[in-house]
């Protein structure tokens, strides 16, 4: 269980500026469109359900989030039980029952923001299976290293089943951190990271894939489209001219609701 919660956190991070960004106000909409609330909730088996809310913040705001949404009445249902999510902390609300979260359901979010009918909508996918690496761990040479003909080539392959083509996520987390960079390659890049992966049963590593060297768990995620869209909207580049292109899932809101289950095992680079 605490493996599952630290798994979630590591996917709330490496999501979170993509979140704020959306939660940005947006300038160039109508002027209704700057009240409309954020939403952000990943929805995983064996993980009590949690939705944030909050409030939109201007692009000058340097607060992680806007103010948070309090005293709402939010239900979730799974098609067949709708469920009062009850809120602690505040903007935060949850509901406690890890069984309510099954493969296959379609899961709808509805509450009632201002004179806004805020809803959003989202299927559980199932457990990626036969995830595995045909290394766990590769030592690469400082020769290797400051050679840059060397950068694309594979040094590891993960492989999982997926004959229908579904969308999968690959989430690096470096337990060493930014401690020991790879000496050509890396930049500032980020010690943690994540890679769609087009809908593939594999993803070949290279030594341009990594920019430290450490121990990594390596998760697989099975995720929505919504996700994707997301985490393809390249908001590293975002101003104020386009953040209404900014992708939601959300009806009279922004940011998003969705649903993911994950795998993990462990490679190192040393």
């Amino acid at each position: 269980m605490e493996m599952k919660r630290k798994l979630l956190n590591r996917i709330l991070l490496l999501c979170f500026a993509v979140i704020i960004i959306s939660a940005c106000k947006k300038e160039s909409t109508g002027s209704s469109s700057v009240y409309l609330p954020v939403v952000e909730g990943y929805l995983m088996p064996g993980q009590a359900l949690s939705i944030k809310l909050y409030q939109q913040k201007s692009l000058t705001d340097t607060a992680k989030y806007g103010a948070a949404i309090s005293g709402m009445q939010v239900y979730v249902s799974d098609g067949s039980t709708k469920v009062q999510l009850s809120e602690s902390p505040k903007g935060t609300y949850t509901y406690s029952d890890q069984g309510f979260l099954a493969e296959g359901k379609t899961y709808t979010l509805q509450f009632n923001y201002l004179t806004y009918a805020v809803s959003a909508k989202t299927v559980m996918p199932g457990k990626p299976t036969n995830f595995a690496t045909q290394y766990g761990s590769v030592t690469l040479s400082s020769t290797t290293t400051t050679d840059p003909n060397t950068s694309n080539t594979t040094i590891d392959k993960l492989t999982w089943d997926n004959p229908d083509s579904l969308n999968h996520v690959l989430v690096f987390y470096n337990k060493n951190g930014a401690d020991f960079p790879l000496s050509s390659f890396g930049g500032n890049r980020p010690a943690n990271f994540e890679l769609n992966t087009n809908r593939a049963s594999y993803y070949n590593l290279t030594q341009a894939t990594f920019p430290y060297y450490g121990h990594y768990t390596v998760t697989l995620l099975r995720v929505n489209q919504e996700f994707i869209d997301l985490i393809k909207s390249n908001t590293s580049n975002s101003t104020s001219q386009n953040l209404t292109n900014i992708p939601t899932n959300v009806v009279n809101g922004y940011g998003i609701f969705t649903a993911m289950q994950s795998d993990t095992l462990s490679f190192n680079l040393l």
